[in-house]
């Protein structure tokens, strides 16, 4: 099927490679449009790839190709005996962007970083609803309000940052990017000339790139930042050619009208290895897929459903459809390769007869439900209707009546969010930190009901083990924690976990540089175009 390309792409297209003759402009086929450039206000990769890693900067940061912490814009730091005390040295010199619309008189200092992080902790902020609604669920989530005691300027350079209890991902935690570091300067500025949502919109930082504009779901724009503390990135200009099709970001790859995208089909990868013009770049994905039921709601209030519903899905036809094999079926909410996966739990087999008498033994008859499915690939799962769809022919098989919904992906992340949402939603995650406490505690803990815990699922024994493996040094006693949770997971079925994928990443042989992340981040600061 050919895919009709508009005149105003052909045009975008032209530009980008007639200032490519002058300058390196990288342009990156990104998946989605961000849903605003405050990254603290957000959860989705989309948002976090075109707001904070071009464009923002953390206390600490992850080496590239880890989910190994390391000083950032705090050149050093120590922590005290008892965990509960971070002091932070912060990097000299560092300069915030100059734009057109904002030049900053001073370098960065302790008063962004407590701007930065408090208007996420309390209510009462100027800045905590400068977007009305604003629910900093990463924070929230993670209980950062509760954990975080008191952030204190020790001197221009210097923050120490006390916690009411030891929490043992806490410098992992300042490396994602819901931390990102904005200017207190600027935001002082826009306060001061009644512009407070730009900050939302013409976003300041200190990252490897400063913003140049975005266009509504076709085009961001981003020049490097030459004073770029982390060294100037090779290439002049950064362009996120939003195309939300897989297959006509293949098609703009193949043409050259682009340089790298995320998530190709699966039935495209052979054809991407076969061509002389493109590298495929390949790992594991620290990643899950899941339905959440929302376990507030009958009938999914009853575990004995839920399980039902799991043991209707093939979660094999979901991967030889959506992956060609390229992922492998989940039975935790953690990936296989993350420290601590329970592997001697056994997963609810597949079988149709054996979940319709579950249903009925539990008094359902005529069950209809919505499921919800994603409007974007992403990587966990690469076609959400099509798994979808067959989700709704497998419960059909039981009696089960499905409607496929969908909305708008910044509306879908809103919407399915609310305590008294219907049906089940698909989504997925992949990993932030390379830690358990990423996935369980985020996701699955009490703290994150109405906002990440898409079940709306606070079930005490589980929050129990994952609040007490926070605040547990020792590895080896985490990783038993963190297995007797899965165990409580499996046992209530909050979710029904779909699939782990391999990570592909396709992109011209001309692209240098790019380093392909566990977190399943797409970063730009390290990459180069040959001529």
């Amino acid at each position: 099927m050919k895919h009709k390309i508009t005149l105003a792409a052909a045009l975008l297209s032209a530009t980008f490679f007639a200032s490519a003759a002058s300058a390196k402009t990288f342009v990156y086929c990104s998946e989605g449009s961000p849903e605003g450039f405050d990254p603290g206000m957000y959860t989705a990769g989309t948002t976090f790839d075109a707001s904070a890693h071009p464009i923002y900067s953390r206390l600490m940061e992850f080496k590239p190709g880890t989910t190994e912490a390391e000083p950032g814009l705090a050149e050093s730091y120590e922590v005290s005996e008892d965990g509960t005390v971070y002091t932070f040295k912060l990097r000299p010199g560092v300069k915030f962007h100059t734009t057109e619309f904002f030049t900053p008189s001073r370098e960065f200092n302790a008063d962004d970083v407590i701007f930065s992080l408090e208007r996420q902790l309390k209510a009462d902020h100027p800045w905590n609803q400068y977007v009305a609604g604003t629910s900093w669920e990463y924070a929230a989530g993670m209980g950062f309000p509760e954990l975080i005691k008191s952030i204190e300027k020790v001197d221009d350079l210097t923050v120490k940052i006390t916690l009411n209890r030891p929490e043992a991902p806490f410098l992992a935690n300042l490396a994602m990017p819901f931390a990102s570091i904005a200017s207190k300067e600027y935001a002082d500025k826009l306060e001061a000339d009644g512009k407070k949502e730009q900050l939302n919109q013409m976003p300041v930082g200190t990252g490897p790139f400063s913003f140049v504009g975005y266009q509504q779901d076709a085009v961001i724009r981003y020049k490097k930042n030459a004073d770029y503390w982390g060294g100037a990135p090779k290439i002049d200009d950064l362009v996120f050619a939003i195309t939300t099709d897989a297959a006509v970001r293949y098609q703009k790859l193949k043409a050259g009208e682009c340089h790298l995208m995320p998530f190709p089909n699966a039935a495209d990868v052979e054809s991407m290895k076969a061509d002389e013009n493109l590298t495929v770049l390949e790992q594991e994905g620290l990643n899950v897929a899941y339905l959440a039921y929302n376990t507030t709601q009958a009938p999914f209030d009853k575990v004995e459903v839920r399980k039902a519903l799991n043991k209707a899905i093939n979660k094999e036809a979901i991967v030889d459809a959506v992956f060609q094999g390229m992922a492998t079926p989940a039975k935790n909410p953690i990936p296989p390769t993350m420290w601590s996966y329970n592997d001697a739990i056994e997963d609810d087999a597949y079988d149709i007869e054996a979940a319709k008498k579950m249903l009925q033994d539990a008094g359902v008859e005529n069950l209809s439900m919505k499921i919800w499915a994603m409007p974007v690939s992403r990587p966990y799962m690469l076609n959400a209707r099509r798994a979808a769809e067959i989700i709704q022919d497998d419960f059909a098989k039981i009696g089960v009546n499905v409607e496929i919904v969908s909305y708008e992906w910044a509306e879908y992340l809103d919407r399915s969010k609310a305590k008294d949402r219907d049906g089940a939603v698909m989504l997925g995650w992949t990993g932030d930190n390379g830690d358990p406490d990423n996935f369980l505690d985020t996701l699955l803990g009490c703290n994150a009901v109405g906002g990440n815990n898409r079940a709306q699922w606070c079930n005490e024994e589980f929050d129990a083990l994952v609040k007490k493996a926070k605040v547990t040094s020792d590895q080896a006693e985490r990783t038993k924690l963190y297995e007797e949770a899965q165990v409580v997971f499996k046992r209530e079925a909050p979710w029904a976990t779909i699939d782990h994928s391999l990570s592909i990443v396709p992109m011209r042989k001309e692209v240098s540089g790019f380093v392909q992340s566990p977190l399943g981040d797409f970063t730009f600061e390290n990459v180069d175009i040959a001529e």
